[in-house]
């Protein structure tokens, strides 16, 4: 026993030895401050079960806006307040577009496509992506009929409830999702088409388990959870089976063998860039890329948007007094007799306002997505050193009392002035900043206020009998803020 003991004591004291041999050595290289870290483990104790960007905030409080931990054996750098943000995103976004370490999506899309992806492929991918997106109607006319024509259909859909109690989720992630099916691969699902709900539940699930608790560990001791059963498995298998689907249908819709007629989708244009590109060993017009690109564009254009639409109808649920507000306004500016137009924002600084201060509350992508350095770089006094992971926290910035007055609240006065008149916030970076921002955030503008107020046009959304207001805090909290079930009866106005 007395000689466990001695090993006991023997053993901490190395281990102390070490901690502190490494602190030292942090310290001569001016590496941003944070918390000591434990061997093999880092700072995982640190971070809990909990919402990580709560974390991040309480740790900022003590090393400021510029602090480092480690994820298992991987530096971490954190990025707090919304003007550190806005130097790395966007005053040298430059030194800062390379995406870093997140082991569980590089599994998924194997640095394909444009999340995940870096360098000359990534700059070729993004910049194809956006022209041709453009071409297919993001941000024009085109777009915003589209949208009005699947209001229509998802209204019908509804109406057939006759007010009865249901959860919207699923349908709704089906008809925001046909937006951008109709650009990627030229047609829409049907609201019954069995394979494409299975895609957007397994999409759906994958949020949950992302920013799950195995999430969270995967991302901090991949090679452990790589030799252990677990649900992060389930993660991997829905996103291959969900590429494997969209893999399908863009074989199904290719239009080989017409090269003299004008592309008609996305996927038709990127088939024939690789075509054109087949000879050129440094290109990113790849089978492999199109599978993964695809699949991004279809997982940014579904189930985010869907989910902030979710969350606004569950916000005014609990807010009835907001809800009878955009009702007032929508009478005043629409009426009944056509369906809402884009033209009509302008006209509805109210309910502009409301759908901005949903997204700012949902906070979907609390902690932004990460970057890196390709060398040493000075950030907020210390250096960040090459490789280290950024984690941009975009919560920061849309929790920030000095630009939110009530950060906490639920608050449509954020985005207005004292005449009513909408006002913009520059710390509002829902969809990030900079060079590596959503592509789509356009297109989800457009959706999240010609469905709401198509549907609100319709309908008046009311609390099933003998139910409790939805709970608006995060069913779970890590990469995504992701919002509980709802159940709502829509009523006919």
């Amino acid at each position: 026993m007395e000689l466990l003991g001695a090993t006991t004591l023997l053993l901490l004291a190395l281990a102390t030895v070490a901690l502190v041999a490494r602190w030292q050595k942090e310290r001569s290289r001016n590496l941003p401050p944070g918390p000591p870290a434990l061997p093999f483990v880092g700072n995982l104790l640190q971070l809990g079960t909990g919402p990580t960007h709560k974390v991040f905030r309480k740790l900022s409080e003590t090393y400021g806006p510029v602090f480092s931990l480690r994820f298992g054996s991987q530096r971490v750098a954190v990025v707090f307040g919304y003007e550190a943000l806005r130097e790395v995103l966007v005053t040298r976004g430059d030194e800062f577009t390379a995406r870093g370490r997140f082991p569980i999506a590089e599994k998924a899309n194997q640095n394909l496509g444009l999340f995940m992806s870096n360098g000359a492929a990534w700059a070729q991918t993004r910049r194809f992506t956006l022209a041709t997106l453009r071409d297919f109607g993001m941000g024009k006319r085109g777009l915003e009929e589209q949208v009005q024509e699947e209001t229509g259909l998802l209204l019908q859909e509804l109406a057939r409830t006759e007010g009865r109690p249901l959860d919207p989720g699923t349908l709704l992630t089906a008809a925001v999702g046909n937006a951008i099916c109709r650009i990627l691969f030229g047609h829409r699902f049907d609201y019954g088409d069995e394979q494409y709900l299975d895609a957007l539940r397994r999409v759906a699930q994958n949020f949950v388990l992302e920013s799950s608790a195995i999430g969270k560990l995967y991302n901090i001791l991949p090679g452990l959870l790589e030799r252990l059963p677990g649900s992060h498995w389930t993660f991997f298998h829905n996103t291959f089976f969900v590429q494997d689907f969209l893999t399908r249908k863009v074989e199904e819709n290719a239009v080989a063998g017409e090269p003299t007629t004008a592309p008609r989708d996305f996927a038709d244009a990127f088939l024939r860039k690789m075509e054109q590109e087949k000879e050129n060993p440094e290109t990113a017009f790849t089978q492999d890329n199109l599978r993964v690109t695809v699949f991004d564009i279809f997982l940014a254009g579904t189930e985010t948007t869907s989910m902030t639409l979710r969350y606004c109808l569950m916000v005014l649920l609990r807010h009835p007094d907001v809800a009878e507000k955009i009702h007032e306004e929508i009478e005043r500016v629409i009426g009944t007799e056509r369906p809402p137009a884009l033209r009509d924002r302008a006209a509805m600084p109210y309910t502009d306002a409301v759908i901005h201060e949903v997204q700012r509350y949902l906070d979907l992508i609390p902690l932004g997505f990460v970057r890196t350095v390709a060398r040493d770089t000075p950030l907020g006094g210390f250096t960040i050193p090459k490789g280290c992971t950024i984690y941009p926290v975009l919560s920061s910035a849309l929790k920030d009392p000095r630009f939110f007055k009530n950060p906490e609240t639920f608050d449509p006065q954020h985005f207005l002035d004292e005449k009513g008149a909408f006002k913009k916030n520059e710390a509002f970076i829902p969809f990030s900043a900079g060079k590596r921002m959503c592509l789509g955030e356009s297109m989800a503008r457009t959706q999240l206020f010609l469905f709401l107020t198509a549907l609100l046009q319709r309908f008046r959304l009311r609390i099933p009998p003998g139910e409790a207001p939805p709970d608006l805090s995060p069913l779970v909290s890590g990469i995504s803020n992701v919002p509980r079930a709802l159940r709502v009866c829509f009523c006919p106005r």
